[in-house]
């Protein structure tokens, strides 16, 4: 019997702590493709590599049979996809179009192999629909009449686990090894899947997973976000988010921005959320949020501002849906407001680029941040731009 194998594309922080581990765990042979060759070497030269749980205590798993290739290598690449028994994705938006050329030649491959069947993709992405974003992508470059949607699944998914930036101290004694919070669900569309859905601890299934991806997106990643934004406020010389958590203020009012779109997500999926379901998400996740264990950073939580405050992403997301609602959403807005003084950096003092050029363009003014980084118009959204405007002004 051929033994069971994830192709996983994207090493990273995700892949290796939550993807990897789960399907590893379970006895799957764990294949990486990725684009560091120093961290390919050294996969294939261990053959495992570890996740050091940061809790209440401290636990390490050693993740074993463990093998990559180099993502620059689209023969190999394509190859492993023809192989694979399952496929999931962690590398990002903007990467994930320099995959699709090596996933339509492996895809190709296999389906002239008879020995093979449909191929089903985790899409671990932090991004709403991304299932579709992949499928026109894949459409493009597949050959004429090949049925992708008959042969391809596109599994979308909410990540919820929370993984730190380790330090450079850290990486050196070991390059593999990532730290992660113990909460280890990985939830996963139910209907996007072709084959029968793995045996697999920890995969958590749902049937209407746009839900699961705007809770995660509208109360995991706007509450993190409002933290940070608040958080750095308030107490600029903090440096982890449990620190300024420790502050009653920063952490009611993170409380009251994610109350306050569970409302909204609670309006729109009726029949999948309760407000106990809710309330009782975002308590678990300000516990969570509170790991210092964990030592998760301003810097990490808060960056990328541009992305964090684009017009379909955790702030303007709901914030739009709030609107075409009639409901209330200041205080998301408030958080919101916060982002524009944020200037958090690394451990080495530096800032983000991104973060860096929405300085940028904030030195063309407020109106210009607004519509060129949130999709805010200040003619046809002239009352939500006057009202962030506002609250800037008045915490300068």
């Amino acid at each position: 019997m051929e033994k069971r194998s994830i192709l996983i594309v994207g090493a990273g922080k995700i892949g290796r702590s939550l993807i990897g581990q789960l399907f590893g765990m379970s006895g799957y042979e764990v294949v990486f493709s990725d684009i560091d060759k120093k961290l390919v070497d050294l996969l294939n030269r261990e053959g495992s590599y570890k996740v050091v749980v940061k809790g209440e205590s401290e636990e390490q798993i050693v993740v074993p049979n463990v093998r990559a290739v180099d993502a620059a290598d689209r023969e190999a690449v394509a190859e492993e996809v023809r192989k694979a028994t399952i496929m999931a994705v962690s590398v990002g938006k903007n990467a994930l179009l320099k995959i699709v050329p090596s996933l339509v030649e492996g895809l190709t491959r296999r389906f002239c192999d008879p020995a093979r069947g449909p191929l089903d993709i985790i899409l671990a992405e932090n991004m709403r629909s991304a299932d579709q974003f992949l499928r026109n992508e894949l459409k493009r470059g597949v050959p004429e009449n090949f049925p992708l949607d008959e042969y391809v699944g596109l599994i979308e998914t909410s990540i919820g686990k929370m993984v730190p930036i380790i330090s450079v101290a850290e990486l050196e004694k070991d390059p593999l090894t990532v730290f992660a919070e113990p909460y280890n669900l990985l939830i996963v569309d139910r209907q996007g899947f072709r084959n029968e859905l793995p045996d697999v601890a920890g995969l958590a299934p749902k049937d209407n997973i746009k839900a699961w991806v705007d809770r995660k997106a509208f109360i995991h990643n706007l509450g993190h976000a409002a933290a940070a934004y608040y958080g750095y406020y308030s107490h600029p010389d903090a440096i982890y988010l449990y620190e300024v958590l420790d502050d009653q203020e920063v952490l009611q009012f993170t409380r009251e921005v994610m109350l306050q779109s569970a409302a909204i997500l609670l309006k729109l999926y009726p029949d999948d959320f309760t407000t106990e379901d809710l309330s009782d998400h975002i308590e678990d996740l300000l516990c969570r949020f509170r790991n210092r264990a964990l030592r998760d950073t301003l810097f990490r939580i808060g960056q990328d501002i541009p992305r964090k405050l684009g017009p379909d992403d955790r702030f303007m997301g709901v914030i739009r849906v709030a609107i075409s609602l009639g409901m209330p959403h200041d205080k998301i807005l408030e958080a919101m407001a916060y982002a524009f003084f944020f200037k958090a950096t690394d451990e080495n003092g530096n800032r983000s680029a991104q973060d860096l050029i929405f300085e940028r363009e904030l030195a063309g003014g407020v109106n210009h941040a607004l519509q060129r980084i949130c999709g805010i118009d200040p003619v046809t959204d002239r009352e939500l731009s006057e009202k962030i405007k506002k609250m800037i002004i008045d915490r300068q």
